[in-house]
């Protein structure tokens, strides 16, 4: 056994090493080729094999770039050159699972007089669409590059998973080793993994352009890769199809983002059968629940938010408390994922700073992950979901040598990690013989009367002071390896106020440091230093690490959260006012009793066991307001405005349960909204009824079992009348042009269905070797609107366009369900209610655009007068608040009365949406969607007491008061912690707007 110990050995160590890992393979040699088979012994170390199981004074056998063998009492192979690490640590190195580490940088270029783009300029028999790129093959564009890869082996990674993050289908990513040869040498799996997002990217193409947009494409490209395989190839020669469907046997990363789009990439994934690791952002301790029940894993980034700067109170005004509450807790949402049984691993991805992954590694551990958390996220967890657990991620016979080699537990503060092992091959961190040259020093420089100098903080960038008899002060100390240098100023002499010194750390037993420096005036002086007594960490008054951050979670974790979610009780509200809206009509000093979530008895003097009792003396209950046209609670937009028809895209995929425009409205009565895609398009997206269950997830929001509806639109919005010189090239680009938009989406959608039918029809036999009809979910809605399983309501102004629809449907064949703005609906209101059409109209808005300059405010009183159910609707998450308001200008203008204008907002809107069996009114076995309000509903003077849906309570007048209270103390309590966070040195940013959007169709139709 030969034993070469200290810096010899290291020198000779790492040019064989060198000469190992680059012996041929199929690469030309180029001088003398060096073949030897070098095993390398590392002894007396605490190994870490696994994130579980370590053993102390082990050694660790490398051969060829694999482990031979790792544990106590190994006969060391008498060639073996051997490394003795007494008292250090052994750990598998880190894998990240989201890099681009070797990637080209994705650029986009749309031009500043660039058009419209609706097809791909991808040359090749491609996708149709740019986002969609699974043919990208991260294996072809990678180039190692030695600076970042140095960079990432400093913080202990070893391999990483690497792709060009651009695109929804993004392609197949690489698993490489962080190391500095031939590319070749590097790649552990060439395909490793596929990859997804929401984000479009680069694409230069206009679809999609919002949330919905990226997920119904999506969907259509798993339907077309499943029609692609089952006989599509015979159609179309399509590379990125064939290309998506060789992927589907690999691990599928999904890079959903925040908490709601990892539910929204869940869905997804379940629908096709896929379970997604899902890549959020940090903020899964926000739905936990939800997130576990999706069964996926996850990629969780420990890019903390840094402290905003609330310094100024009229700044800090701007800041939400959700955006503060995140800040508080996101160092604990490891720690939470991991009590609640989530699986994760970590990654590096969106430090700004790859310095800052220990630091926030640490925080994490402070608010409770476990380092045998920590270390399984960053090694045996991202193995497993890559399927190469038998090759990396832990140090095991037979895995590649990738370690990192570190002065103690790899998690300590003071730990140094010095080498950094990939493949066998030795990559220096830090001098592995490095002092710890904290401690005491007596300083001498020049003539100048002996100094105390204290080192101390952490080992590789250590802090100093320094002090004379009269002062102390703080020194810009700085460590390179055994160099130093030190700068500081001591106010004594004139001329010797800044003294700048140079030195190094000798190699004797007795730390002691020397050099020469330079004094203010110029003159050069020679220093020494010569350490007293060494530093010793100081003891921590209280040892204990708080589990998890001081704030409390709420649902959701903003202003109005619940920190524990409301539940459904058994309610009797007595001796109110009840308006029925029922023939019974207006009942004086009724009880009404809610159980079950439902409304169980009307009359007086009514009781029932375990009840809540209410008293509704002086005050009136109504059924909820619904809005039948709204815009709140959607992510990322509501329109699709990209295509002239865009009935694949669906509000539902896109609900934002945070939304606090949910909160409000209930405090406005509202229980029910119906939320729309907007108007920039003929015939837009599908719609999604909602109940305002504020802090439920998205999912929980929806109405069950409602019959679908879908958006249309006629008027300016539709031809691109206001959206600049540039948007005249989609057609239509007139009224005339939108018929024929109609006519020729049904006609395609007619053509669609009858060969749906006549393949469903055709005998197995005959069916072998048919290629199928191509599932169209953009025709698949039509086809739903001619069977009447989806119905439609059209945004609509002037009579011309109301007619041509009214004549079109006819003609085709399907019924508009509700012209919705309608506003010339007084018109016409003879030829809808012919064709069966409802109308939801504003009671008083006109003169905001041309094509409404002849609007009245008696319009909706017209049009009731005339037979037809008419609703008022909000479009406007403000004037949602004031429904009850609006109903009122129906007895203003028009003289409807008082229960028919209540109407407006409760049971017509219910049967316009084909709900009124269920809500809309206070009747026996309907939904206690209830509101109980101060006064006559219909008057300014009006609250809001309590609104209830399914009979549990949402809003309370006097909780909502207390909660005011709350929220500022809150705010003001985690502000001083931002404040403590600045004066303690860590960087701020400085506070932004929140954005709090309000969207609506009537003006902006890209909103």
């Amino acid at each position: 056994m030969n034993t070469i110990p200290g810096y010899a050995f290291r020198i000779l160590f790492f040019g064989i090493a060198i000469s190992n890992c680059t012996a041929q393979q199929t690469f030309p040699v180029n001088g003398i080729a060096d073949s030897r088979h070098i095993t390398y012994a590392l002894t007396n170390a605490k190994i870490f094999v696994d994130y579980q199981s370590s053993i102390d004074s082990a050694a660790l056998l490398v051969r060829d770039g694999k482990i031979l063998e790792a544990g106590k009492n190994i006969a060391v192979p008498a060639d073996a050159f051997v490394i003795d690490l007494k008292g250090k640590f052994i750990y598998p190195s880190f894998i990240d699972l989201d890099s681009d580490y070797g990637m080209p940088e994705a650029k986009k270029d749309r031009g500043e007089d660039r058009g419209p783009q609706f097809l791909s300029n991808k040359n090749g028999a491609y996708n149709w669409n740019e986002a969609i790129r699974p043919e990208t093959n991260a294996s072809s564009q990678f180039s190692a590059d030695e600076k970042k890869a140095a960079e990432l082996r400093k913080i202990g990674f070893g391999t990483v998973l690497t792709f060009q993050h651009d695109g929804i289908a993004r392609g197949s990513s690489v698993l490489v080793t962080l190391g500095n040869g031939n590319e070749n040498e590097l790649v552990l799996r060439e395909k490793a993994a596929a990859n997804y997002s929401f984000n479009k990217g680069s694409s230069t193409q206009d679809y999609p352009s919002s949330l919905m947009g990226a997920i119904a494409l999506l969907r259509q490209t798993y339907y077309d890769a499943q029609w692609y395989v089952a006989g599509g190839y015979k159609k179309e020669a399509n590379l990125s199809l064939d290309a998506w469907n060789k992927l589907q046997t690999l691990p599928q990363i999904f890079e959903a983002g925040d908490k709601l789009n990892e539910l929204r990439a869940a869905v997804l994934g379940n629908e096709f059968n896929v379970k997604y690791i899902l890549k959020g952002n940090g903020d899964e301790y926000q739905r936990l629940d939800e997130l576990k029940a999706t069964g996926s894993s996850f990629i969780v980034p420990i890019n903390f938010p840094a402290p905003l700067d609330v310094t100024d109170p009229y700044e800090a005004l701007n800041v939400s408390l959700a955006a503060m509450k995140h800040w508080e807790l996101a160092p604990a949402n490891l720690a939470a994922m991991a009590r609640a049984g989530l699986n994760f691993a970590i990654t590096s991805a969106g430090l700004k700073d790859k310095k800052d992954f220990w630091k926030n590694i640490r925080k994490a551990m402070d608010n409770g992950l476990t380092q045998e958390q920590a270390l399984k996220a960053l090694t045996r967890t991202p193995a497993e979901l890559l399927r190469v657990s038998s090759e990396v991620g832990s140090l095991k016979k037979g895995m590649l040598a990738n370690f990192v080699i570190t002065s103690k537990n790899i998690f300590d503060k003071d730990n140094v990690i010095y080498e950094n092992w990939g493949s066998g091959k030795r990559y220096k961190v830090n001098d592995i013989d490095l002092k710890d040259i904290r401690g005491t020093y007596k300083l001498n420089v020049a003539s100048d009367p002996v100094m105390k100098l204290k080192v101390f903080g952490e080992i590789l960038s250590p802090e100093a002071t320094i002090q004379d008899d009269t002062n102390k002060v703080k020194a810009v100390f700085t460590r390179s390896g055994t160099l130093v240098s030190i700068e500081y100023e001591m106010k004594r002499k004139p001329g010797r106020e800044v003294v700048r010194l140079s030195g190094s750390v000798s190699d004797k037993e007795k730390t002691e440091m020397s050099g020469n420096g330079q004094l203010a005036n110029g003159e050069w002086v020679s220093w020494s230093a010569v350490l007293d007594s060494a530093f010793t960490a100081e003891a921590k008054k209280d040892t204990t690490k708080p589990v998890i951050s001081e704030g409390k979670i709420t649902f959701p974790n903003s202003a109005y959260g619940w920190t524990e979610l409301p539940k459904q009780k058994t309610v009797i509200i007595k001796n109110a006012t009840v308006w029925t809206n029922e023939p019974e009509g207006i009942l004086q000093n009724t009880d009404v009793v809610m159980a079950d979530g439902k409304i169980k008895q009307i009359g007086k003097n009514l009781s029932f066991p375990n009840a809540e009792i209410v008293d509704g003396t002086g005050k009136h209950l109504t059924s909820g307001i619904i809005d039948e046209h709204s815009h709140i609670a959607i992510s990322n937009g509501v329109n699709e405005g990209t295509q002239s028809v865009t009935s694949e895209v669906r509000i539902g995929d896109v609900l934002n349960s945070d939304d606090v425009n949910i909160y409000r409205q209930l405090a406005g009565g509202v229980t029910v909204s119906h939320l729309l895609h907007g108007s920039a398009n003929t015939i837009g997206g599908q719609t999604q009824l909602i109940k305002l269950r504020w802090g439920l997830p998205p999912e929980k929001l929806k109405f069950e079992g409602w019959g679908g509806f879908i958006k249309f639109a006629l008027g300016e919005n539709v031809k691109q009348s206001n959206w600049g010189d540039r948007q005249t090239v989609r057609f239509p680009q007139t009224r005339m042009g939108v018929e024929q938009t109609i006519v020729d989406a049904f006609t395609r959608a007619k053509e669609y269905e009858a060969a749906l039918k006549k393949y469903t029809a055709t005998d197995s036999k005959t069916k072998t070797g048919l290629t199928p009809p191509r599932k169209d979910l953009e025709l698949d809605a039509l086809v739903e609107i001619l069977n009447d399983k989806r119905f439609i309501t059209c945004h609509s102004y002037v009579q011309s366009e109301i007619n041509m629809l009214i004549r079109t449907a006819d003609r085709i064949g399907f019924r508009v369900n509700t012209f919705t703005h309608i506003l010339e609906g007084y018109k016409v209101a003879d030829k809808m209610k012919k064709h069966g059409a409802g109308g939801s109209s504003f009671s008083d808005w006109w003169a905001y655009k041309y094509e409404v300059m002849e609007a009245i405010p008696h319009n909706g009183a017209i049009m009731h007068k005339v037979g037809i159910t008419v609703a008022y609707n909000s479009d406007d998450g403000e004037m949602a608040r004031r429904l009850n308001q609006e109903a009122a200008k129906a007895m203003k203008y028009g003289g409807v009365s008082e229960e028919d204008a209540w109407k407006f907002v409760t049971l017509n809107p219910a049967k316009l949406l084909h709900i009124d069996n269920r809500t809309g009114s206070i009747k026996e076995g309907k939904d206690a969607d209830l509101v109980l309000w101060t006064n006559n509903p219909l008057s300014v003077y009006a609250t809001v007491y309590r609104t209830y849906v399914d009979g549990i309570c949402y809003y309370k007048y006097r909780d909502d008061q207390n909660m005011r209270v709350e929220i500022q103390k809150e705010k003001a309590r985690i502000a001083r912690k931002m404040i403590e966070a600045k004066n303690k040195g860590e960087k701020t940013e400085k506070p932004a707007e929140s954005e709090d959007g309000l969207y609506h169709c009537i003006e902006e139709p890209m909103n």
